[in-house]
């Protein structure tokens, strides 16, 4: 994928090429100005709801373009692969790939951070901090002009909804489960951040997250990735993945089928140190403008996803 490719361009190219063992589905449309922006979702494996599946998201913030081409890039990787690899096509007859590459195309189009209706999806779910959150960046009702804005109370945008649907379809019955959301825009250092955004209180499957960390830490101990929970920088009200994370904790039976949710944020500073002008882009805060940096970004989380994806399937092994 290139840096200014067109995102549906691309979609439509890998539709043309997808494996066998794989489904599409336009989920919604979003209308913005008389035009319909579909929301697209993938999904690699068999079609069985139980069986253990990872998730990978990008674009929930539309002006961190960077998480959606990673997403597709990785998708494009796997197509590729599953048209000769049979390894590869056995690891999918035992675990399943979903994913929402852009969650909110409207944002991702017109480089908005938010969605059409001015609200960040992030401050969107309907649920409160249990901290004092950061004045306006915690999320807000003051009014949609202004960053941060969480949209009416009890009021959940359609790109909202359709990713809390999807995920409560696709993987709340799996025996279990993990999703990676990709963001940029904080720190010079990639981190992979677990529950809570919303609290400080500590993460009911911590022990689960442990063992994944100690996992990835021995696979791969060279890796760049910070893991720490995301209330360790700041916290927020209505942060979608903690609301999801409850929703589905409180419909298990028992312990069998854990949700584990990720947030991938990459350290999206150290591009604009290294390269001061781009700054003064819109997209420059978010996203590696040069052409470099954003080969190297596009290859950086590959190892990191297959791990994941591997983990996933061979939960029994470790948990």
């Amino acid at each position: 994928m290139k840096p200014n490719q067109d995102e549906y361009a691309y979609i439509d190219s890998l539709l043309k090429r997808a494996p066998d063992n794989f489904q599409h589905w336009v989920l919604s449309e979003v209308d913005y100005k008389n035009r319909k922006y579909p929301i697209h979702a993938f999904e690699i494996g068999p079609d069985d709801p139980t069986v253990p599946v990872i998730g990978l998201f990008g674009g929930v913030h539309g002006l961190e373009k960077i998480g959606s081409h990673v997403v597709l890039s990785y998708l494009n990787y796997l197509f590729e692969q599953l048209s000769w690899n049979k390894s590869l096509n056995y690891l999918f007859e035992n675990v399943r790939l979903v994913s929402i590459p852009m969650v909110n195309p409207v944002g991702v189009y017109h480089n908005f951070r938010s969605n059409g209706n001015g609200v960040d999806l992030m401050r969107n779910a309907p649920m409160e901090s249990d901290e004092k959150v950061a004045f306006m960046i915690g999320g807000h009702r003051l009014s949609n002009k202004i960053p941060w804005y969480r949209g009416r109370e009890n009021k959940l945008e359609l790109e909202s909804e359709t990713l809390i649907n999807f995920v409560k379809e696709r993987m709340y019955q799996a025996s279990f489960s993990q999703a990676i959301d990709f963001h940029s825009g904080f720190g010079i250092k990639d981190r992979l951040w677990y529950p809570y955004a919303s609290s400080t209180k500590q993460f009911p499957d911590l022990s689960t997250v442990n063992k994944v960390s100690a996992l990835f830490n021995k696979t791969i101990p060279h890796h760049v990735y910070i893991i720490e929970p995301q209330c360790v920088q700041y916290t927020t009200h209505g942060d979608l993945w903690d609301y999801m994370y409850e929703e589905q904790r409180k419909s298990r039976d028992s312990n069998a089928n854990i949700f584990l949710p990720w947030t991938l944020e990459m350290g999206s500073w150290i591009w604009f140190k290294k390269n001061p002008i781009q700054i003064l882009s819109p997209h420059g805060l978010f996203n590696p403008m040069k052409d470099h940096r954003f080969s190297r970004t596009m290859r950086r989380h590959f190892l990191m996803i297959d791990f994941f994806i591997k983990a996933t399937e061979s939960y029994k092994g470790w948990l």
